[in-house]
């Protein structure tokens, strides 16, 4: 009785906080591998919102609707994610992570790459910041997401003053050299950075646990988010791209439909230099065990770009890897599974 009780409970909070829009799009996506009339799928979208704590864009993206109860059962969701943040990370990691200019002070030998806080500049202070660099990437101080940011050409700033206060209205206030990236990762789309992220898990007796290593890959803009356009697919231990590439609308990609490189296969550069620095990177957040860190390939070796206390999940649909379980287990194995396992 307790357990229907909660999820009753959990049902009746989902409804308030319901987007329709967002609910049938994403059931529309569902339907693309499914015969099932759209009232049919949505409402398993809703029992499985219930049963298995799942996000209507995870049921659309991993494919559960081809998947049985028993399979249904091994998926990580984004719900459960955010239960892991909010359980194993210290309530000061929101403070530590999303405010980026002190993330960029407390891991500067890591981000190899100049920054500047306009807000707290002067005109001429940033005159020269963009004077040192052809182009700048501009986002919010407290961004999450990849959401507000801007590429600018810094010889087509006739006025710096107005610029500046231009992307401070617009809450572009942090400013960045946009790194240069290693030529193999230039290879497979040069029109943004593309990035690792590696969630990871340091256990309370100091290992440090990598649950899931993702290839981040731009397609068509100036950054690699999945949910701003990008794509992504999972690494083996060795850095090694296992399947296709797949996005937010759940399109395929065996080759990057911009280069033509092939995505199965590829092999991430310095990936042995990628870990020993989330080994060294997580030691500092002792009070953040749970984190997932973006990080950029240079030709001089890894950069960190930021690191999230609240870390998205991936893992491969399908029908791109021909796997029909998720990394449910493998989040259990790094926490334990009294976490995982708590109904809310």
């Amino acid at each position: 009785m307790r357990q229907s009780g909660l999820r009753l409970r959990y049902l009746a909070e989902r409804a308030v906080r319901l987007n329709p829009t967002n609910l049938m799009e994403c059931a529309r996506q569902a339907k693309r591998i499914s015969r099932a009339p759209l009232p049919l799928i949505v409402a398993d979208m809703l029992w499985c919102s219930v049963r298995y704590e799942m996000a209507f864009r995870d049921y659309a993206v991993w494919d559960i609707r081809s998947l049985s109860a028993k399979e249904r059962a091994t998926w990580m969701t984004h719900p459960k994610a955010f239960r892991l943040n909010t359980t194993l990370n210290g309530p000061d990691s929101r403070a530590i992570l999303g405010d980026k200019p002190r993330f960029y002070r407390d891991f500067a030998d890591m981000i190899r790459r100049e920054w500047l806080d306009v807000a707290d500049a002067d005109a001429t202070e940033v005159a020269s910041f963009l004077a040192r660099h052809p182009r700048v990437l501009a986002k919010p101080p407290h961004g999450e997401g990849g959401a507000g940011i801007s590429i600018y050409t810094t010889d087509e700033i006739a006025d710096v003053a107005s610029w500046r206060q231009s992307i401070i209205d617009r809450g572009q206030s942090l400013i960045e050299e946009v790194i240069p990236q290693h030529p193999a990762m230039a290879a497979l789309y040069p029109g943004s950075v593309n990035t690792v992220r590696m969630i990871t898990y340091r256990k309370p007796d100091g290992e440090l646990v990598v649950i899931a290593a993702v290839l981040r890959i731009g397609n068509g803009g100036v950054i690699d988010n999945f949910a701003g356009g990008g794509m992504f697919t999972m690494l083996d231990e060795h850095g090694v791209a296992r399947w296709p590439g797949v996005d937010k609308q759940s399109n395929i990609y065996a080759t990057h439909p911009v280069t033509g490189m092939a995505i199965p296969g590829f092999a991430v550069p310095e990936y042995d230099a990628v870990l020993a620095m989330i080994d060294e990177a997580s030691r500092r957040l002792p009070t953040v065990p749970y984190v997932g860190w973006d990080i950029a390939i240079t030709p001089d070796g890894p950069a960190l770009i930021e690191a999230n206390h609240n870390s998205s999940v991936f893992q491969m649909k399908p029908s791109a890897s021909g796997i029909r379980t998720g990394l449910l287990d493998r989040y259990r194995d790094a926490v334990g599974p009294g976490v995982l396992d708590r109904r809310r």
